[in-house]
């Protein structure tokens, strides 16, 4: 039912901060860009990152329509906000420091906030498909599908310019415009694993117990020896 979607999702994105962490060195002007750029757009790309996840888990046939919709809506709605909001720290930052900057700042801008206007039509677009006819909910995930293809696959040619050369070695070489690994946490928890044990939890009550355990051969093996010092 929504492996189109997911399946359209994967095969790209308009944004392509994908950048792998290597580049060449670039001056100072352009490296204080990107450091700027950068800090402002990693918690929009974790937005995005996290809407195409939670498309890509409703995939399965059982999924209660309403369910499914409900996802995509939320999630279309968080890559609207997410590209707008990018659109406006390539518009703070200022024109990266290069050869037709101004230019490459403004196509980038006018690219991403377009994006943000096409996802939320497609939010509109899927609270509308009918989630109690089956065959019809399927045929209106298909026609969003669709259109989640051609604003994945193309229209990125701003960005990849903004991307290439000085900028693009730059940016790869900030942590907040580099692809980050996905989370392994369990699905709907929002963990990433590292919390302490919750006091009350069963490895808590593992650790008070292996605590008091220890406490009671500590004061046994006091007392034994005070005895046998006593005898002495």
């Amino acid at each position: 039912m929504n492996k189109k979607l997911a399946a359209a999702l994967s095969g790209g994105a308009v944004l392509v901060l994908t950048l792998s962490g290597c580049g060449d060195d670039s001056d100072d002007k352009v490296n204080d860009w990107a450091k700027k750029f950068c800090a402002q757009a990693q918690p929009q790309l974790q937005k995005i990152d996290k809407a195409n996840a939670a498309i890509g888990q409703k995939t399965q046939d059982n999924d209660p329509p309403a369910e499914v919709q409900k996802t995509d809506s939320v999630a279309f709605q968080q890559m609207s906000d997410a590209y707008k909001a990018l659109g406006t720290a390539v518009g703070e930052v200022g024109p990266p420091p290069v050869d037709d900057g101004e230019a490459t700042q403004k196509a980038a801008m006018k690219e991403l906030n377009a994006s943000s206007k096409e996802y939320a039509e497609l939010k509109t677009k899927v609270e509308a498909v009918d989630i109690k006819d089956q065959h019809k909910f399927s045929d209106g995930l298909k026609t969003i599908a669709n259109e989640l293809e051609r604003i994945s696959t193309g229209g990125n040619q701003a960005m990849k310019k903004l991307e290439s050369g000085k900028v693009g070695a730059a940016m790869s070489k900030q942590k907040g415009c580099q692809k980050q690994p996905a989370s392994t946490g369990p699905s709907g928890s929002g963990a990433t694993g590292g919390d302490a044990p919750a006091e009350g939890s069963a490895s808590g009550d593992d650790a008070t117990r292996k605590d008091s355990s220890e406490k009671d051969a500590s004061e046994k093996n006091s007392s034994d020896k005070d005895s046998s010092e006593k005898k002495d």
